[in-house]
């Protein structure tokens, strides 16, 4: 399986190469730079694995939700890619990227994954590990205030996302005694898209160039949690 994946839609920005269950990734942090750098990041991947686009299987991106501009912009990219390779893409969660970051460095069995949407709000959603030790969504994708969340019952929580830099002490009330443990610099990698999309790939959840759309909750309000 070879599977592009991109990811624009925090201050960072990653692409990754997933070929026959290894992953190369290119990560860098630099706000306002993504249109400059991430077309060179896979063209990157791709020479050094000396690999054509029409050689991959599928292309996956960070699909939001996350900044307005840098959702757009990696949603055209992967369509432009599809498009020009014939590829079927699969569009991934940021929040289910920052919870198998998560899971996969910690113990926790339930991952809060929250991201600074500005405007005194959070984009979060809550998450707990599956019997192969990736994220399952426990709740629907929302955006909020930190103070107004629902927290599902749970007692072995972790905090994961810039949202908690902006609104920990907002947000631990929510958890008390059940929260051991928050990463609040943690952006989204393409490394976890990419594996996510993986798994997406192989229960047949790719969609047409077309139909792999940006996900922007402010316009949605709420999103049903898919990968």
């Amino acid at each position: 399986m070879k599977i592009l994946a991109l990811d624009t839609a925090t201050e960072a920005c990653s692409a990754a190469l997933l070929i026959d269950g290894e992953v190369r990734e290119r990560f860098e942090i630099a706000p306002r730079a993504h249109a400059r750098l991430v077309l060179p990041m896979l063209d990157g991947l791709l020479a050094e694995a000396g690999l054509k686009p029409t050689q991959l299987d599928a292309i996956a991106f960070g699909r939001g939700p996350g900044s307005f501009t840098g959702v757009r912009i990696a949603a055209s990219v992967a369509q432009g890619i599809a498009f020009a390779a014939e590829l079927p893409v699969l569009p991934v969660s940021t929040l289910a990227a920052l919870a198998r970051d998560a899971l996969q460095r910690t113990s926790t069995a339930q991952v809060f994954a929250a991201i600074d949407a500005r405007m005194g709000e959070i984009y979060w959603a809550a998450y707990v590990r599956d019997a192969q030790g990736e994220p399952q969504a426990l709740t629907e994708e929302q955006v909020a205030p930190a103070n107004a969340v629902t927290v599902p019952a749970g007692t072995d929580w972790f905090g994961i996302g810039t949202g908690w830099g902006e609104y920990e002490q907002a947000l631990r009330v929510h958890f008390g005694a059940t929260l051991h443990g928050v990463d609040a610099t943690a952006l989204p990698r393409a490394a976890h898209i990419v594996r996510l999309a993986a798994i997406d790939f192989l229960a047949g959840r790719a969609v047409v160039a077309e139909q792999a759309q940006p996900v922007y909750l402010r316009n949605q309000v709420v999103h049903k949690p898919a990968r």
